[in-house]
């Protein structure tokens, strides 16, 4: 009870601290100080995948990030970043690119320095994109020949949503991007209207203060633009050697992703809450052994993923554990009550408000929110929860099981099963 009431506190915290977002020259900026001893700076950028103009240019620009621009070279960068201690990271998402300086308080007017001179004075040189670039895009798609998870996903979202969201997160091999179509792309996508500023260990004045300084002189409006999410579904089949054999069993839909989905989620979720333990998913005890099954929730801005990743050594142990999976969610759908509903509304709440212990999870929760201008607090996320019913869960899972899904299999394609065959 305890923990819960200081979980809660923490929680209201950070959302009234996070509760008013600026608009700074057109840029929306948020920060939030819970008086820690580093600070970092995101600048998050509407430009994932899913807005690229020639597959593979958001992959290219996220590598593209703190290389030369007017202001310093990419080794300058590199120097005076380490004399202050500071990391800096770059991240592509389908929906956005996020450049952030992580660094110790009071270093932020270099840091932001840092991040305004690539948004707003990137060279792309050729050179740089030859022997920097090119190198490191190709080691991230050849290392994802050896994740046939991240395979399975990837081709999960080309099944369930075509165009847009089922944009790859990676260039293909041998694509043919050049410097200046990721130069036009960052043209396009650097815009005031198009970036949100997330700050923590900071003042929002001071942040506010330094933005208005930097990015004035961008374009107000971005030009770049996706078609509306569309559900699809589908099975595809890729063959691969040296990993686990891998299923994915997936359902999606267009629209604002719904809690009832969030909390059919944690329901299934196989991470035990006791180390050591089986946990008390209903999929864990009639997996055979070896295998495993991870429940994947992917929500977006206008549609949402979910899914059951189904991992093992062989085939058949993939198609058995695939059929308990299946018969897991068919159970939901007839409806949990008592102690299970209010176990998966507890988890599902804890993982929206423990995420935003960490700057990666503020990203997650509440990036999206401060860039659309929508009230960045979990104050609406964990109200939706509460809402959430038996009734209403039972007729969400439903009606997602009815749905046309989305499986993808991944391995000796010829001993892994086939969707009809898990019972869907």
């Amino acid at each position: 009870m305890l923990t819960a009431r200081a979980s809660s506190r923490t929680v209201q915290r950070v959302a009234r601290n996070f509760a008013t977002v600026v608009d700074s020259a057109g840029v929306k900026v948020a920060a939030v100080d819970n008086n820690q001893p580093t600070a970092s700076v995101t600048f998050l950028i509407k430009a994932g995948s899913r807005f690229e103009s020639k597959p593979g240019v958001a992959h290219g620009l996220k590598n593209f990030a703190f290389k030369s621009s007017a202001k310093r070279s990419a080794l300058g960068t590199v120097r005076e970043s380490e004399i202050y201690g500071g990391v800096l990271s770059a991240s592509l998402s389908r929906e956005h690119l996020a450049l952030t300086a992580e660094f110790l308080r009071g270093d932020e007017p270099y840091f932001v320095d840092v991040l305004t001179s690539f948004v707003t004075s990137a060279k792309f040189a050729r050179h740089e994109y030859n022997e920097y670039v090119a190198p490191t895009v190709e080691s991230e798609i050849e290392e994802s020949k050896f994740n046939p998870g991240f395979q399975a996903v990837e081709a999960a979202h080309a099944v369930a949503f075509h165009n847009g969201l089922g944009s790859s997160l990676l260039a293909s091999p041998h694509n043919s991007i050049t410097h200046e179509d990721i130069r036009s792309f960052a043209q396009s996508a650097f815009a005031r209207d198009n970036i949100a500023v997330l700050g923590t260990g900071i003042d929002q004045a001071t942040l506010t203060s330094l933005v208005e300084q930097s990015l004035s002189k961008l374009s107000a409006t971005s030009q770049l633009s996706s078609p509306a999410s569309s559900y699809f579904g589908g099975e595809t089949r890729l063959q691969a050697h040296g990993g686990p054999q891998t299923v994915f069993i997936g359902f999606g839909s267009a629209g604002i992703p719904s809690p009832e989905i969030a909390a059919l989620a944690a329901f299934l979720s196989t991470t035990p809450s006791v180390k050591w333990s089986q946990g008390t998913s209903p999929i864990t005890a009639a997996l055979p052994k070896g295998t495993a099954v991870e429940v994947v929730y992917l929500p977006y801005s206008d549609a949402s993923l979910f899914g059951l990743l189904v991992q093992g050594p062989t085939g058949p142990a993939v198609k058995e554990a695939g059929k308990a999976a299946v018969q897991a969610l068919k159970t939901v759908s007839n409806g949990l009550k008592g102690d299970d509903l209010k176990k998966a509304l507890a988890k599902a709440k804890f993982a929206a408000a423990s995420a935003v212990d960490s700057r990666e999870g503020l990203l997650s929760v509440l990036g999206s929110k401060v860039l659309s201008g929508h009230e960045s607090s979990l104050d609406a996320t964990l109200a939706s929860l509460d809402k959430v019913s038996e009734n209403a869960l039972a007729k969400a899972t439903s009606s997602l099981v009815k749905t046309k899904p989305v499986f993808v299999a991944v391995g000796d394609v010829a001993t892994l099963p086939y969707v009809d065959e898990l019972g869907l």
